[in-house]
């Protein structure tokens, strides 16, 4: 049905004049190539799911964990992705517990941070019990060698088999060290080469990876389908290029999200995930509320 809704924009879109004969065309171009051209700006739509990172607004957590995402379920976000925050990512109640009440308030709790490397067997059944999609290794630090990345890999391809064994998938979430190049090669290349694309997805954070100086639309072209997720970031305007620590309000920085979701939604990405943790004039509350405005105003 929604394949068949794409046409008939595009066959309005014809009717209407929008194009014109290709022998008009300023740059003469192949017919596959207007054509898809055309598909892709008759097709064009909002989000239908996505999330916030629960880490956004830890303070509020780190105080009452219920209420806070009661607060988050008002504001639009039909997807949670969670942390562990020192109560387990279910945060004092069982798996089961934390899923009906995540679901009564309308939130799909599809992911979440953890420490994979810890009871790992336990993480995954439990999280595959309730349906959560996947977990994800926030953090790993930087390496000393390629070699030591390879072995990380393989540390990675360990865990994904046990969720996999478990119904769920293991992810990856980068920060910008793995953009730094060492012995001539990227480690984040280095870990999408050795790890199974059978058993491990990853997260890109597109705002580490433009803080790196690398082209998100470049990862999710040339690693069709191995990012799953991904955080909604934002950099503000004035950070200079040496600045890390510069997350701001969605749409008031200046990564271009439109262009850059559209390229990810068309390479496989399943998951769109809010962050931010700077906020200047505002509260991670109120800027968790602002994001998910941006977020259901967004087309792309």
């Amino acid at each position: 049905m929604k394949e068949r809704r794409k046409f008939i924009k595009l066959g309005a879109a014809f009717a209407a004049g929008a194009f014109l004969p290709f022998q008009f065309c300023s740059s003469p171009k192949k017919e596959s190539e207007v054509v898809e051209e055309a598909v892709s700006e008759a097709v064009k739509g909002t989000l239908d799911s996505f999330g916030v990172q629960l880490y956004s607004v830890k303070e509020d957590m780190a105080e009452n964990a219920q209420e806070t995402i009661k607060k988050i379920a008002g504001f639009g976000y039909n997807q949670i992705e969670g942390y562990d925050g020192g109560k387990g990512i279910f945060w004092g109640m069982k798996n089961t517990e934390f899923k009906s009440f995540t679901s009564d308030l309308g939130l799909d709790f599809i992911s979440s941070h953890a420490n994979v490397f810890d009871n790992t067997e336990q993480l995954a059944e439990e999280a595959g019990a309730i349906g959560m999609k996947h977990l994800i290794c926030p953090y790993i630090g930087q390496q000393e060698s390629i070699e030591e990345w390879k072995n990380v890999a393989d540390r990675f391809n360990k865990v994904g088999e046990i969720c996999k064994q478990n119904g769920l998938r293991f992810a990856y979430h980068n920060h910008g060290y793995t953009f730094e190049e060492m012995e001539g090669q990227l480690p984040q290349d280095v870990l999408m080469e050795y790890t199974d694309p059978d058993l491990v997805d990853f997260e890109l954070d597109i705002y580490w990876a433009v803080t790196a100086g690398v082209d998100p639309e470049a990862y999710f072209k040339n690693y069709k389908d191995r990012y799953r997720l991904c955080h909604v970031k934002d950099r503000e305007k004035s950070a200079a290029s040496d600045e890390s620590h510069a997350s701001t309000v969605l749409g008031t920085g200046s990564i271009d999200f439109a262009k850059i979701l559209r390229t990810a939604k068309d390479n496989g990405m399943e998951y769109f995930v809010v962050e931010q943790e700077k906020f200047e004039g505002t509260t991670p509350l109120e800027a968790a509320k602002e994001n998910a405005m941006y977020m259901n105003q967004l087309v792309f």
